[in-house]
Parts: C-alpha cells; sequence; structure tokens
C-alpha cells in the first residue's frame, strides 16, 4: 500500500546529499543527514508508545528538529497536531482533551507547568526545545537511523489542524494524506518550483501556511530551505542574496518596506514571492513592485483545504484579488437561493481533493459545513469579477447590518486606508440602539503622522453611501492581530463594544 505523504516528501532525501535545510548561524543539514533524523524521531515516537493513528501534539520552537517530528510523525502512520506556541495552559486543556494525543512535546522551560495537565489527559510529556535539546532529543540521538515506514491509504488521516480560537470555539480540521499531496503537487507546478529553488522560511510550523505550503513544496521537488527561527529583519535582509523565493505574510513585506536598504539590487535574483494568511493591503502591493520591481504574488487558503486559489505565475497578479481557483478545485459564490451573479457578493464555497475530511469528533458541525456533495461551506463572502479574479470580502461572521443594509468591511477599509496618513483599519460592526448595529473604524496612522479621525471620516463623504460610512472612529498605535498576521477583529469588538451605549 505503502506511505503517499512520505514517499512523495521524505523518501527521497535518504538519496540526496545535497543541502535540504541551511539555518541562520550557517550550519547545514543533508538530505541523507536529515532523514536520518526523521528515522530517529520515529524511533523515539514509537519508544513513546506511538502507533499508527494515534495523535503527537507539539508546541515547541521551530527547529530542524521538530520538522523531523512531522516527518516522523507521517512515516510512522500517526496523526500530527502542530499547536501555536502562544497558546496557554488553559488552551491547551482543550486541545489535548479534545484530540488525546499519545505524546505531547513541549519546551523543556514550561514542561514543569504542564505536567499535571498532560498526566490527567493520559498523555505522555516529552521536551524539545529550539536548539535540539530536550528529553526527546535525548531518546533520538541513541535511536538508529533507518526506519521502516508504516503503511498508510491516501485518505488516512495525516494531521488535524485547529482552527484559530480558543476553548470550545476552536474546531479540529482533519487532513488526509490525499489532502497534503494533493495540494503540494498543484502548487509546486503553478510556482515552477524545481529543485534549484532556495526559499527564505521565517513562517512558523505550527500553521498551514509555514508547514504545509511552505514545507512540503519544497520538500517534495527537492530544493533547499533557508530556515530561520521567525522573521529578523536583519537575517532576512543578510540572506535574502542566497535565496529564489519567499513566502510570508503581509506585515513580513511592510517591514521590508520600511527599510532603506530593502531594494532593487537587493532582490534582483529572486523569482517569487508569495503572500497569504491575511490580506495584503492593495497599498502595499503597489509600494513594493515600486520599490523592487516585484509583484507579489496573493493567494487564498484556509486550515480546512490548505490552498484554495492563487494568483497566476505567468499572468496579472492583480492587488486586491486572491487570482482564480486552483487546478482542481472548484469555487462557487453562494446567495440564500443558489449561485449569484458575477460581481455579486455570496458566501465562498469550494470542492476539491484538498478539502478536509470533516472536524474531530464534531459530525454535526461537520455536516453544518461540508455538504455531502463535498462542497465546503468555507464562512468567508466574495465575488468573481468579469475577468474571473476572486476577491474575498470579508467573513460572514464580520459582515455588519446597520439600519437594515449589509455593509462589507473590506470595502469601507479600502476607502478608508485612501485616506491621508492612514496606514492600516479594520471596520466592525458594533451595538446602536437605533441601527442595530453601527459601523465603526479602528485607524493605524502612517509612521510620523498625527491622525485626525474626524478628517479621515468626513474623506468618504463622498466615497461612500451614507449607511456604510462610519459612525465613529478611533486611532491607535496598533491592530490586534494573531501569530499569522490576521487582524482579530472579535478582540476589537469586545473592546469598543459599548462605544455607542451611552
Amino acid at each position: 500500500m505503502g506511505n503517499p505523504l512520505y514517499a512523495a516528501l521524505f523518501y527521497p532525501l535518504a538519496q540526496r546529499d545535497s543541502v535540504v535545510l541551511e539555518l541562520a548561524e550557517g550550519r547545514q543539514i543533508g538530505g541523507a543527514d536529515f532523514h536520518a533524523m526523521i528515522a530517529q524521531a520515529a524511533h523515539a515516537l514509537r519508544a513513546c508508545g506511538v502507533e499508527p493513528g494515534d495523535r503527537v501534539a507539539v508546541q515547541v520552537a521551530k527547529s530542524p528538529e521538530a520538522l523531523a517530528v512531522y516527518a516522523a510523525t507521517v512515516s510512522i502512520g500517526a496523526v500530527f497536531l502542530p499547536l501555536n506556541t502562544a497558546y496557554t495552559a488553559a488552551e491547551l486543556g482543550y486541545f489535548l482533551g479534545d484530540a488525546r494525543p499519545r505524546v505531547f512535546l513541549c519546551d523543556p522551560g514550561t514542561a514543569a507547568g504542564l505536567a499535571e495537565m498532560v498526566r490527567a489527559e493520559a498523555a505522555r510529556l516529552e521536551t524539545l526545545d529550539g536548539v535540539g535539546g530536550g528529553s526527546f532529543s535525548a531518546m533520538m540521538a541513541g535511536a538508529p537511523k533507518s526506519f521502516a515506514p508504516s503503511d498508510r491509504a491516501p485518505g488516512d488521516l495525516a494531521a488535524i489542524l485547529y482552527t484559530s480560537g480558543t476553548t470550545g470555539r476552536s474546531k479540529g480540521a482533519m487532513l488526509s494524506h490525499e489532502n497534503l499531496l494533493s495540494n503540494a503537487r498543484v502548487l509546486a507546478e503553478l510556482w515552477q518550483f524545481t529543485d534549484r529553488d532556495v526559499l527564505l522560511h521565517a513562517l512558523p510550523i505550527f500553521h498551514t501556511h509555514g508547514l504545509f505550503v511552505a514545507s512540503n513544496v519544497s520538500f517534495l521537488t527537492g530544493g533547499r530551505m533557508i530556515f530561520l527561527p521567525g522573521f529578523d529583519l536583519e537575517r532576512v535582509l543578510a540572506l535574502l542574496p542566497r535565496a529564489s523565493v519567499m513566502m510570508g505574510v503581509p506585515t513580513f513585506y511592510t517591514r521590508l518596506l520600511e527599510e532603506p536598504r530593502f531594494d532593487r539590487d537587493l532582490v534582483a535574483h529572486m523569482r517569487l514571492f508569495v503572500s497569504g494568511s491575511a490580506p495584503l493591503l492593495a497599498e502595499t502591493h503597489q509600494a513594493f513592485e515600486a520599490r523592487t520591481g516585484h509583484r507579489i504574488l496573493e493567494r487564498y487558503g484556509m486550515t480546512e483545504t490548505n490552498m484554495n486559489t492563487s494568483n497566476p505565475y505567468a499572468g496579472e497578479r492583480r492587488a486586491g484579488t486572491v487570482g482564480f481557483p486552483l487546478p482542481g478545485v472548484e469555487l462557487r459564490i453562494m446567495g440564500e437561493v443558489g449561485e449569484v451573479q458575477p460581481g455579486e457578493v455570496g458566501g465562498i464555497e469550494v470542492r476539491g481533493p484538498n478539502v478536509f475530511l470533516g472536524y474531530w469528533q464534531m459530525p454535526e458541525k461537520t455536516a453544518e459545513e461540508l455538504r455531502p456533495d463535498g462542497w465546503f461551506i468555507t464562512g468567508d463572502l466574495g465575488r468573481v469579477d468579469a475577468d474571473g479574479y476572486v476577491q474575498i470580502v470579508g467573513r460572514a461572521k464580520d459582515l455588519v447590518i446597520s439600519g437594515g443594509f449589509n455593509v462589507y468591511p473590506i470595502e469601507v477599509e479600502m476607502a478608508l486606508d485612501e485616506q491621508p496618513g492612514v496606514l492600516e483599519s479594520a471596520v466592525i460592526g458594533l451595538p446602536h440602539p437605533d441601527f442595530g448595529e453601527a459601523v465603526f473604524a479602528v485607524l493605524v496612522a502612517q509612521k510620523g503622522v498625527t491622525l485626525d479621525a474626524g478628517a479621515v471620516l468626513a474623506g468618504l463623504r463622498e466615497r461612500l453611501a451614507r449607511f456604510k460610512q462610519p459612525k465613529a472612529a478611533v486611532v491607535v498605535e496598533a491592530l490586534p492581530r494573531n501569530a499569522m498576521g490576521k487582524v482579530q477583529k472579535a478582540e476589537l469588538r469586545k473592546r469598543y463594544a459599548g462605544w455607542f451605549q451611552g
């Protein structure tokens, strides 16, 4: 039967002497050496009692060893469960109680505080730090450097990723070998990856973007990764001349644009910059092209589906859009009584081999969001323009209904971001005694600018219908974001909930 994901991504490393991972301090790891590390991690997991189908939960710093644990979990036929390093003990308690992993790997510094909770969930606790230390590394060190992978079918479970949120609201998206492998193959071909590519990897590996897009595509095509612990501006500037591709979130690109040393000469050899995980402002898109000559390629994905759409590699990469559905992926825009007309806003649904199996131990929630015929209700609102480009308007839960009229936050945000002195904005709906909900804007000023919120709102009077115009606005130093750069609108709604309540 084989093991589809292991066979495609990791088995070829055994015969490869060229560099797979290059670390920030200059250390290089060749393919055969990394394959041996995977085997040692697999033996260590087996020593922890892990069998095919068991869950392996990790909350550890990014490192080659952490990446090897992912590959080892795949080779055993177990289920990989990466957890955000920012999660608190209370949040971890929910995830461990829900997923019931056989083993939980954490940082040595947090182990003592988590030990009792982990024992209560009947999981084995081992440690792994960001420089290859910890009890699990010690187990790896004495293990054999070869390992026979377990058989798995394409539809077998490979990973569970919890959707953003905390406690009972988080859902474990179940991703199969075929889900992950089909998406990696499509992206590798669409973005023209080869074994000559060097990917600058500064993303976390507890998330789809850094793990299942960046890492899987690089492994699949035999390229090299410059594997950084995180985004450090000085390191990125120093290492960019050795890369050919960079994947990032919008904040990576805005921070680079703030640095005068980041110029056309520095990236003359680069072939591709990819952005995702959060919307890229059209202003950033345009400023990046003006500075470097490169147009950032923006795409659209989700925890439940990996990637769904992409702007073209060869062709117009249109600012403010996420391009076209990927080959093999269907996308439709649905209204209350069926598909809407081109250009109209509706709910985005997708279908294809990338779409997840369902939510872990949540059959009712799965039935609500995954139709019997395979269409997944994403919860995103969007439209498809006359040329077929998909534009994300926002989350359905972020739709503002003010006085009976629908207001799509992204339309208001785009108008606000074009006002003098505005760096970025977030638009939310807040309870209002007359309108039910009122449109409210949170603004961030450009560097060195003192922003007058009233003047910004006045600038919208000729731009937007009155019902779309914010009833009030505040100026803040920064918008709250999660680890992948997404604005946390739920936090803003909570923070300003009583604004219109007197």
